[in-house]
């Protein structure tokens, strides 16, 4: 039996969604821990995969795998292989998909700091901007030129080459065009705002010019506190400034609607996996009423 407050939120989520002319999605890391992706903790799936790297280095988890200091580039791109090739191989979660069911037929826009690629495997690539990157493709680690390299071949090589801890040197990846390591594209000090990043940026400013005098919805999904200025403080500067849009947020922990949004907000505190297949089945139940 749901709480009635709780009732309420699943009731005015999908009202909102059904009401809405356009709906704006922020996702971030909250979406992938509601999956089990989690990059913060070390849990179940982190031991499982990277459980000798925990046991060498002390690395806990996939963000301070990634930031690590290896001594060697052997090394490093043994662990970053195994993280990309976990990242190519995962199914789409079913938060993601059960989403996509609820979007079902929306005039709708994903925009998305997380790299692990869910939300584009999950919705159409026209809808959706990874405004932070894709660990699916590497770039010139110096920037020299203007492109980004899918690397599902070359990582699934390297993983397949390692050895305890370690890729053959030969295997570590470089620029073929100045010979530099190359470099995951995602968010870092070297990361490449270059036409794909531009690209990202211009499809989803265009939806927004295109529909921000509409009845907009903006679902801000697992944005945490570590990168407001992404999607957090947009939405909420946008929804204070289009004559007709409203916010909810979702997240367990982060979850809050500034005063001034107060009767243009929602912020429901719960598991965001759990409230999508609340909405989703309250959704169900609403159409079989019909």
């Amino acid at each position: 039996m749901l709480s009635p407050q709780y009732q309420d939120n699943i009731n005015t989520l999908l009202n909102k969604i059904q009401e809405a002319e356009a709906i704006v999605v922020g996702g971030a890391a909250g979406m992938s821990e509601a999956i089990g992706h989690s990059f913060y903790n070390t849990d179940e799936n982190f031991l499982k995969h990277f459980g000798i790297y925990e046991e060498k280095y002390g690395i806990k988890n996939l963000f301070e795998g990634f930031y690590y200091r290896f001594s060697t580039s052997e090394e490093r791109w043994a662990f970053l292989a195994t993280e990309i090739k976990f990242l190519h191989e995962a199914e789409a979660g079913r938060p993601y998909l059960d989403l996509l069911q609820l979007l079902q037929g929306k005039n709708y826009y994903v925009v998305t700091t997380n790299q692990d690629a869910q939300f584009s495997k999950t919705f159409a690539e026209d809808k959706v901007s990874p405004i932070q990157g894709d660990m699916r493709y590497f770039q010139c680690g110096s920037r020299c030129h203007d492109h980004v390299y899918f690397n599902k071949e070359q990582v699934e090589k390297m993983y397949a080459n390692i050895v305890g801890t370690r890729i053959p040197t030969e295997l570590i990846p470089v620029c073929p065009k100045c010979g530099q390591e190359m470099e995951p594209w995602v968010r870092s000090y070297v990361f490449l705002e270059g036409s794909s990043y531009r690209n990202e940026l211009t499809k989803y400013n265009e939806y927004l010019i295109n529909n921000k005098d509409k009845k907009v919805l903006f679902l801000e999904l697992g944005v945490g506190t570590m990168t407001p200025m992404f999607i957090k403080e947009p939405f909420w500067n946008m929804t204070y400034s289009f004559p007709d849009a409203y916010y909810i947020t979702i997240n367990p922990n982060d979850a809050v609607v500034p005063q001034e949004l107060s009767d243009k907000g929602l912020a429901i505190k719960e598991d965001i996996a759990l409230v999508l297949q609340d909405v989703l089945k309250e959704k169900e139940k609403r159409d079989l009423d019909i």
